[in-house]
């Protein structure tokens, strides 16, 4: 019985400190809940729009580089350039490989008159990631301004984002799919139908898969009716 107490003690403990704090995702450093908390709230704000108050809920961050990214693209949306150019460059300063802070930032130079900087920023992040679907199409405007020497360039470079979006768009209909297969084998039918519904609207006409989600609804109606 003293072990069991000793055991539920330790547990008791872990639970409490993990609780306490939670690991950046690939940095190993742990950030406070008020931190997660403040940058929840401020998440939300900015999707509704609301850019100056989310910039100015995250003011006093300094080190957790989401939070940073997401001030910086309200400040740039509010419009105030200055600070978004010093705030996305302390965050990338943190996480140099961050594309969206990279992306933001290269609009900034762009809309600053800085092209050869946006292009240097965008070539980062596609040598990261050659099929970022909105660095392709940021780099296809920045062809675009050359006038015709770089209309080939663009048009090379937005076939690529293209392919992009099409395996974007099959690896969606597969998760839709998968759980599709999910709940029809839980008993779920109409969440089932649900998702297959989904994964269709995803995929091309004459794509192969398309076929096989179209077969699978049919069966799962057939069973359910």
């Amino acid at each position: 019985m003293k072990n069991t107490g000793f055991i539920f003690l330790q547990l008791l403990f872990c639970f409490w400190f993990a609780s306490c704090s939670a690991v950046i995702p690939g940095t190993g450093s742990r950030v406070a809940d008020d931190t997660l908390l403040l940058y929840a709230r401020s998440q939300n704000v900015y999707r509704e729009g609301r850019f100056a108050e989310a910039a100015g809920l995250l003011a006093g961050e300094r080190k957790f580089v989401p939070a940073l990214v997401l001030r910086g693209k309200a400040e740039y949306l509010n419009g105030d350039l200055t600070a978004a150019r010093k705030t996305l460059k302390r965050a990338l300063a943190l996480k140099p490989h961050n594309a969206e802070a990279s992306l933001f930032l290269a609009h900034l130079h762009r809309e600053s008159g800085e092209t050869k900087e946006a292009q240097k920023l965008t070539e980062k992040i596609l040598a990261d990631n050659p099929f970022d679907i909105r660095a392709l199409r940021f780099a296809a405007e920045l062809a675009r301004e050359r006038g015709a020497a770089g209309e080939a360039a663009s048009a090379a470079l937005l076939d690529r984002a293209a392919e992009a979006a099409l395996a974007v768009s099959a690896e969606s209909a597969l998760v839709f799919l998968d759980r599709a297969r999910l709940r029809w084998a839980g008993g779920n039918c109409n969440g089932a139908l649900e998702d297959l519904v989904r994964a269709k609207s995803l995929l091309l006409y004459e794509s192969p898969l398309l076929r096989a989600v179209e077969v699978l609804e049919s069966i799962i109606s057939e069973v359910s009716s």
